[in-house]
């Protein structure tokens, strides 16, 4: 079944189906992308004592975090996962360890058990559709990050830090005064700040 003719009206929405099919490509191309990322990640941003990393824990074709989680959790530094507790709200984060009991989420996301740990994240690695080099994000439509980075920057400035691969770049994207920015972009081909 096709989708409603108003959402071909919609850039955003026109966009994002061509993104899926970029990332669903340089994940066919790039399987080893998430390690270079992670190792780019770790060179770039900085993690003083106290850091608290989201993550997310990949679905369909996002950049893999496996391989930074375990390098995060190697050198102490504490990893969580966001978790969408309610519609139209901003996410929570829980305390996150390869291993842990994760349940299913809304989207197809897998997170922390309601008993993790609630942490509040200093750092927040983002899954994206598409980006430009000046912190610009196409997420999945849902505004869960921007609502959550808007809350979070009200008291405190969380490192906001895109994730994705390199073909995931565009010169501009349709943003709203809601759409928050990124701080960084991590790519295999390596980091960007914005």
């Amino acid at each position: 079944m096709l989708p409603p003719i108003a959402a071909f009206n919609d850039p955003k929405a026109l966009l994002r189906e061509r993104m899926k099919g970029e990332r669903r490509a340089a994940a066919k191309a790039r399987p080893d992308a998430g390690v270079h990322a992670a190792a780019h990640f770790l060179r770039a941003i900085e993690r003083p004592a106290g850091t608290v990393v989201s993550v997310y824990y990949p679905i369909r074709d996002e950049l893999d975090t496996e391989p930074l989680v375990a390098s995060l959790i190697e050198e102490g530094t504490t990893v969580a996962l966001p978790v969408v507790e309610k519609k139209k709200a901003p996410l929570t984060f829980r305390a996150y360890k390869p291993g842990d009991e994760l349940t299913p989420g809304p989207y197809g996301e897998l997170a922390p058990v309601a008993g993790a740990p609630a942490v509040t994240p200093t750092i927040l690695v983002i899954p994206l559709l598409a980006f430009t080099r000046t912190g610009g994000r196409l997420g999945y439509g849902g505004g869960y990050y921007d609502r959550t980075l808007a809350s979070l920057r009200k008291s405190g400035a969380p490192l906001a830090v895109g994730y994705a691969f390199g073909a995931q770049e565009v010169d501009a994207l349709p943003l709203s005064p809601l759409d928050q920015p990124l701080d960084w972009i991590v790519t295999e081909r390596g980091p960007i700040a914005c």
